[in-house]
């Protein structure tokens, strides 16, 4: 029985080895990058100021900290008013509200003014690892992005940037160049048209000497 009991044992020791163990495997199976993903931004709110409560439909802030955001993936910003969207990967121009003063190219403003989707939907895609930042640039005096329209993700790597967002663009057309113009020959070389006058030339002066000398004879000849 003792021998019973320690074969149990062992046996109920290896089960409980064994669900302990499942758990790690499954998360090394799972360990490949997650597939692409579209956010919503701010969720079924959207991207939504309420102008008469002066705030924004969400908290921003908190719902991208609820969020895992990777290279390839898209943020759809749906606005029932097409508030303008910038984004931008320096954190002064984000702390400012104000892309004016970026003069480089970190900064970008999608508008969603060009849609004719009611409401409008902006697909941002996420092609830069690290510290994003977005916010609102709808007015002049920074209103809305001071009262809640921003916030910051930081985009790990995943499975990197697909195809269609990789690719660098295709180079600016540019005019073929012209055929180089082949200069005169130096020395007062002739063209063919020339040559062919001055050959022309010479052999109609033969032909005249030849006319002469045939009237010289026969006149000659006539005269004996």
């Amino acid at each position: 029985m003792a021998r019973m009991a320690v074969t149990v044992t062992a046996a109920l020791l290896a089960v409980i080895l064994s669900a302990v163990s499942s758990p790690m495997r499954v998360v090394a199976d799972n360990s490949a990058p997650p597939p692409y993903v579209n956010h919503t931004v701010g969720g079924a709110a959207g991207w939504i100021f309420n102008v008469r409560s002066n705030i924004s439909a969400v908290n921003f802030s908190d719902w991208a900290t609820s969020q895992s955001f990777f290279l390839g993936d898209y943020l759809i910003f749906k606005t029932g008013t097409a508030l303008p969207v910038i984004q931008t990967y320096n954190v002064t121009t984000y702390a400012r509200c104000n892309a004016d003063d970026d003069n480089g190219n970190e900064t970008y403003v999608y508008d969603g003014s060009a849609s004719d989707a009611s409401p409008a939907v902006i697909p941002v895609p996420l092609t830069v690892e690290g510290d994003n930042y977005y916010f609102s640039g709808a007015g002049d005096d920074r209103f809305q992005c001071s009262h809640g329209m921003r916030f910051h993700i930081v985009v790990q790597h995943g499975r990197g940037l697909p195809p269609s967002l990789s690719q660098p663009p295709p180079p600016p057309y540019t005019e073929p160049a012209s055929p180089p113009v082949t200069p005169a020959p130096p020395g007062g070389g002739t063209t063919p048209q020339e040559e062919s006058f001055y050959n022309g030339s010479r052999r109609r002066g033969v032909e005249v000497w030849v006319e002469f000398l045939g009237f010289f004879f026969g006149a000659l000849l006539v005269m004996i």
